[in-house]
């Protein structure tokens, strides 16, 4: 069996649920190319334990976890099936790996993962279950949780990372202005980064890549692309999907790591 890509995918706002722009016919198309997996594995910065939770259930419900948004979105649900036995087996790659991963048999999905899920699967026809983001973890240790994960890859699990290559809520404009500078600088050096397959850049990007804490006040919402970095084949290798910017600072940038 050959090994999947891993995935990292910008969600951007909850809206990106009923306003696809350019990312979202481009997550369509990705998926409709890839190979089918099992499963999806999620890793979102919407949900954050102290140690490593997978969930567990066979049917996740759809968390709206957001507030003051179109009431259409609150309509929405992502009616998928989770995948218990992969679930499980995450659990015990994690433990094998150190850390102390236990199930979870009541959460559904949040916003991190059925959003974007809606545009890349939207026949909600592949199972879904995800792993939480340990509370501990800094860049290295993302890349190295990344890297357990990334036994699954082998097992015909396809992990995603979804966050944002930029995330300020302060930045935030509705009425969607011209990109900041700021956000597209920090995307470009990202993006250079990926091209060039240089995992210690996106280990070290919050140190030293220009503009990094603004473009990121807080890390959870980069993390996911270290981890999808991290459960990548090394040398790392990535084709990158140009999603534009959408808020004035939210750029919407997806990699495909091979």
């Amino acid at each position: 069996m050959k090994r999947l890509s891993s995935l990292f995918i910008s969600h951007g706002a909850p809206t990106f649920a009923i306003e696809p722009g350019v990312a979202g016919p481009k997550l369509t198309a990705l998926g409709q190319t890839l190979p089918r997996p099992a499963a999806v594995l999620v890793v979102s910065p919407h949900w954050i334990t102290r140690e490593p939770r997978v969930t567990t259930t066979a049917r996740p419900g759809t968390i709206h976890d957001f507030g003051g948004f179109d009431p259409a979105l609150y309509r929405i649900t992502y009616p998928v099936d989770g995948h218990p036995q992969l679930a499980a087996r995450a659990i015990e790659v994690l433990q094998s790996a150190g850390w102390n991963a236990q199930g979870d048999p009541n959460r559904g999905l949040d916003h991190g993962a059925w959003v974007p899920l809606m545009h890349l699967y939207p026949r909600a026809d592949v199972p879904v279950f995800q792993v939480s983001i340990p509370a501990r973890l800094d860049a290295q240790a993302a890349f190295d949780f990344g890297r357990a994960l990334g036994k699954l890859a082998d097992e015909d699990v396809l992990i995603m990372g979804s966050g944002a290559v930029t995330h300020n809520l302060s930045d935030y404009q509705e009425d969607h202005d011209s990109p900041q500078t700021y956000a597209v600088e920090f995307a470009a050096w990202i993006r250079d980064a990926v091209r060039r397959g240089d995992h210690e850049r996106l280990i070290r990007a919050m140190d030293i890549a220009p503009h990094a804490r603004r473009a990121h006040p807080t890390i959870e919402h980069y993390l996911p692309l270290v981890i999808a970095a991290g459960a990548a084949a090394q040398p790392l290798s990535a084709s990158i999907i140009d999603g534009g910017v959408v808020h004035g600072a939210f750029v919407m940038d997806s990699f495909v790591f091979a």
